[in-house]
């Protein structure tokens, strides 16, 4: 009986999140929602200045620098001065440095101006991520993570392609909206009511103890990340190496690979919340085994796949991967990490997908291009085995001692 009921409603859990939890729903949709430079951004560079593609990739790389380096530091002074305050400063300084951005034309400086657009905007995501673990009971987390991903999928479903249309009037345009759109965000999150936050202690649970010598010194947060990044490193073959074997290798058009692209956004956006919600009281453990698994099979499975049937199902197949590792994964570090150290946590954790971010696509690129398609995809398959092989040991916040 209870089946059914979370069958015909499967949406039931959100209206037990807490009022805390729907603000940062809202003001992280608002934000994502003006998301237009980043994705334009090697377009911006190339078509006003006349710049190079390969100054253009630099100028991309020097942005995930940013990104990496930030994650850890920024989630440090989070614990000091508050998450909230973090996510109000990086988005008015982002807004501002946005209009500035536009005013920019010497090569160099578009390089120290881009660094400093990545530590400042990349600033918000730990420490939201780690406002939710302060906001959200642990019981409500997975769910919580995966509501803030809805609000991500569906802002970054309406930023770029607004953002798409700005371009062809002017390339400067989309610098003001993101800038608008992240000061709207900011107004929003001042002016909301907020409930009071009482957070739980949690240093007296076995396995804590340990954690509060730093993040780094956490043997269960360093083996946690170790193993997830092989499978994130294959996730974001979907945005590199994928298209390239589509258009190169099975001689698709490149809007029949946008096309396909779209199930794995409208997947997201209509199943991943019920489908947490359903999986609430499952250990971290088994999801995140699962979901390994299931990237593995589909991104492995586009060994074989030659046809736009096979594809569709490999997609399907990773994606619901996607949807159980993410919302999992956050909330496994949200859970082993101690009380006071949750944004140092979740900036390593945050960390850890800048680096994959950075070496998958590079390294899915190498094989594609000496080894063919078939060592990529088979590779991929082993990477993520190797990823659930290594979840089936995680350790629980109970027995991480």
């Amino acid at each position: 009986m209870s089946l059914l009921k979370i069958n015909i409603n499967p949406w039931k859990g959100l209206k037990n999140l807490p009022h805390n939890m729907w603000v940062l729903f809202w003001a992280t949709l608002i934000n994502r929602s003006g998301t237009m430079v980043l994705p334009f951004l090697a377009l911006y560079v190339t078509k006003r200045f006349n710049y190079s593609e390969s100054e253009a990739g630099l100028v991309l790389a020097v942005y995930g620098i940013g990104a990496l380096v930030t994650s850890p530091v920024i989630g440090k002074v989070a614990d000091k001065v508050g998450s909230f305050r973090i996510m109000k400063f990086s988005l008015f300084a982002t807004s501002i440095m946005f209009f500035i951005y536009t005013l920019v034309s010497d090569y160099y400086l578009i390089l120290v101006f881009t660094f400093l657009l990545a530590v400042i905007n990349e600033a918000f995501r730990p420490a939201n991520m780690s406002l939710i673990s302060e906001v959200v009971p642990a019981p409500q987390r997975r769910t919580a993570y995966a509501l803030n991903r809805l609000a991500i999928n569906l802002g970054m479903s309406i930023g770029p392609v607004v953002g798409g249309l700005l371009t062809l009037i002017n390339f400067s345009i989309i610098f003001y909206v993101d800038g608008i759109t992240s000061l709207i965000a900011v107004l929003f999150l001042i002016t909301s009511k907020w409930d009071r936050i009482v957070e739980p202690d949690d240093s007296h649970l076995p396995g804590t103890e340990v954690k509060h010598l730093g993040a780094l010194k956490d043997k269960n947060l360093i083996y946690f990340l170790i193993a997830l990044i092989p499978v994130v490193m294959v996730f974001f073959q979907h945005m590199s190496t994928m298209p390239l074997f589509m258009v190169h290798d099975l001689g698709f058009s490149t809007a029949t690979y946008g096309a396909l692209t779209i199930i794995n956004t409208g997947l997201i956006i209509l199943i991943e919340v019920p489908l947490n919600n359903y999986m609430s009281a499952w250990s971290d453990k088994k999801s995140l085994t699962i979901g390994a698994v299931l990237t593995a099979i589909g991104f492995g499975g586009m060994a074989i796949a030659n046809s736009i049937p096979l594809l569709v199902i490999t997609i399907v197949i990773w994606t619901f991967g996607e949807m159980i590792v993410f919302p999992a994964s956050a909330t496994y570090v949200s859970e082993i990490a101690p009380t006071k150290k949750r944004g140092e946590y979740m900036g390593f954790y945050q960390m850890s997908f800048s680096l994959s971010f950075m070496a998958g696509p590079w390294l899915g690129a190498l094989v594609l291009e000496n080894f063919g398609s078939f060592s990529l995809w088979s590779g991929a398959f082993v990477f993520c085995i190797i990823s659930a092989a290594m979840m089936l040991k995680l350790k629980t916040r109970s027995s991480a001692v």
